[in-house]
């Protein structure tokens, strides 16, 4: 941005920053770090995947820049495994001994489980359908939102529940993935009831892979994600879901803001995702528009 100056002064030119709140605020000297917005990480300006991503015409509107690490850290980003490998082992071993050293018994579990009160659970949990066999269109869409021009998703870990539907909506996603040469890191499932659900949020995200895939119903999977938003290092929006998920009373249930970023498939091959409180849903011809 360039400032004009009274009295024929030279304009000034300045930048926008992003601060450790977060917010983008004016600068008069350049970031000395970029970052990706969604992503939530932040890496060198000459990053060579950052870069490669820019030169095919993506990643531009999630840029942010960084006066410094300390700023990125604040804001709540993490180092780039790419350009910053060794700051990025460092954060990944610090997030894991954060882990190890907060020992949890099942007693402390159970009084800290982020689990739905019962008022919430009788209000909105009532009749919850149970997920329906997943449709071949809906599995596309859910490979359009992993594989389309702007991702470069190699590995994800799967969650989902242990009805017979999740189950093989998972299994026919691991088949498929796997089938392009992707990977998967993990394959974690979970009952619709649990006394804390920390065991399986920490399985789930033990790796950091590229995104994670949900095919679950929608009870279980709420009380899940308030356990992997306030004990792990979850992003809902590097997270898609089959369609079983694609109803506001999962964000409802999960509680303000828990999945927002979330994305999913619909039934007809169309997507959906979570925004606040609310899910949208988009006609297959939007996809991957």
């Amino acid at each position: 941005m360039i400032t004009a100056q009274a009295d024929g002064d030279e304009p000034v030119r300045t930048y926008t920053l992003c601060g450790a709140d977060g917010q983008p605020y004016q600068s008069p000297t350049p970031g000395a770090l970029g970052g990706h917005r969604r992503g939530r990480l932040y890496g060198r300006l000459d990053c060579p995947s950052a870069l490669r991503a820019i030169a095919r015409g993506h990643y531009v509107t999630q840029r942010v820049f960084f006066a410094d690490e300390a700023t990125a850290v604040a804001a709540g980003y993490r180092p780039c495994a790419v350009c910053l490998p060794a700051d990025y082992a460092r954060w990944k071993a610090e997030a894991r001994k954060r882990h190890s050293m907060n020992p949890i018994t099942e007693q402390d579990a159970d009084s800290r489980s982020p689990l739905i009160s019962p008022a919430d659970l009788a209000a909105h949990a009532d009749d919850l359908p149970p997920p329906r066999p997943h449709t071949g269109a809906e599995l596309t869409s859910l490979l359009g939102l992993l594989t389309g021009p702007r991702q470069r998703i190699e590995t994800v870990a799967i969650g989902h529940s242990r009805d017979e539907n999740s189950r093989t909506a998972a299994q026919a996603f691991h088949d498929v993935w796997t089938a392009r040469g992707g990977r998967v890191l993990t394959v974690v499932d979970w009952p619709e009831t649990a006394a804390s659900w920390l065991r399986a949020a920490r399985r789930l995200t033990a790796e950091t892979p590229g995104a994670w895939v949900i095919a679950a119903s929608v009870l279980g999977f709420a009380q899940l994600a308030r356990r992997l938003r306030t004990s792990t290092d979850f992003n809902p929006a590097r997270t898609v879901a089959f369609a079983s998920l694609n109803t506001s009373r999962l964000p409802t249930l999960a509680g303000p803001g828990t999945l927002s970023g979330l994305r999913g498939a619909s039934a007809d091959g169309g997507t959906w995702d979570v925004r606040g409180a609310w899910v949208t849903s988009y006609p297959p011809s939007e996809v991957n528009a």
